[in-house]
């Protein structure tokens, strides 16, 4: 029996298990930021109830690694030395009469997922498992503080198409340059601050200390590189005043290994 009140920020888990999906298309959304989407049979019954929450994806790079995927049993964890290499990330649309799911990658150069995206073809095949949970954050705010970089996007993209119109959003992304802005569509009132890394007289901690601050019951949630989401998030705390409570903020990579998300 699930005794979470549904007024309240609170996790659901979902039964884990790993799918085998076809790349049906490939769509770069902009120079850097290329959507996938995959389907197949054997997305009937996933299931992704929030905005930020993750699939797990595989990159098996030997037979080896190919074989212990084939054969994995994800309920029960991951504890085969042989898996290849994994990265979360965000489903981003999924459509189960379709059977399509999107996922939308950074090309940044490096990485296991980042070269897969890079080389993708409709007809090859994609590993995912998940997502283990979902949280969910009810409608009970009267604004929203969204705050990332592009491998952030997805979520807040997410996340902003399902406010409804009666709702306020603040957003704040860093990206490369002017090229990597994408369209962030929403019923809610939205206003969308870019923050370019080309542009010497840009930065995003400087941004958010210098924010006015959104009215009225506030969920703020955060995603960038792990230790400037904790600058950030000490900044929305000490210098903004934020309930803590209602503050997320998460490191979707670190600045040591590559930008995944």
């Amino acid at each position: 029996m699930n005794t979470a009140n549904p007024q309240t920020i609170h996790r659901v888990m979902h039964e884990i298990k790993r799918r085998k999906l076809e790349v049906l298309r490939v769509v770069d959304l902009t120079p850097r930021m290329r959507r996938i989407t995959v389907g197949g049979p054997e997305l009937a019954g996933f299931i992704s109830l929030g905005s930020d929450d993750h699939v797990k994806l595989f990159f098996p790079q030997t037979a080896e690694e190919q074989s212990a995927l084939e054969n994995v049993e994800l309920s029960g964890g991951i504890k085969n030395k042989v898996m290849p290499p994994m990265r979360d990330y965000t489903p981003r649309r999924y459509d189960l009469d379709a059977l399509e799911l999107d996922l939308d990658f950074v090309l940044h150069g490096d990485g296991p997922a980042s070269t897969w995206a890079a080389q993708a073809q409709p007809g090859q095949f994609l590993h995912i498992g998940g997502p283990r949970g979902s949280m969910i954050v009810p409608d009970i705010f009267d604004s929203y503080l969204l705050i990332g970089d592009e491998t952030a996007l997805p979520a807040i993209a997410r996340r902003l198409e399902e406010l409804p119109a009666n709702r306020r959003a603040l957003v704040v992304v860093e990206i490369e340059n002017a090229q990597e802005q994408q369209p962030l569509n929403s019923a809610a009132s939205v206003e969308v601050i870019w923050v370019h890394r080309d542009a010497p007289t840009e930065d995003l901690l400087s941004t958010v200390e210098h924010l006015k601050i959104p009215a009225g019951d506030l969920y703020t949630w955060v995603a960038t590189e792990s230790a400037l989401s904790r600058k950030v998030r000490r900044v929305l705390l000490d210098t903004h005043g934020l309930n803590d409570e209602f503050v997320k903020a998460v490191g979707y990579w670190r600045l040591d290994d590559s930008p995944e998300e």
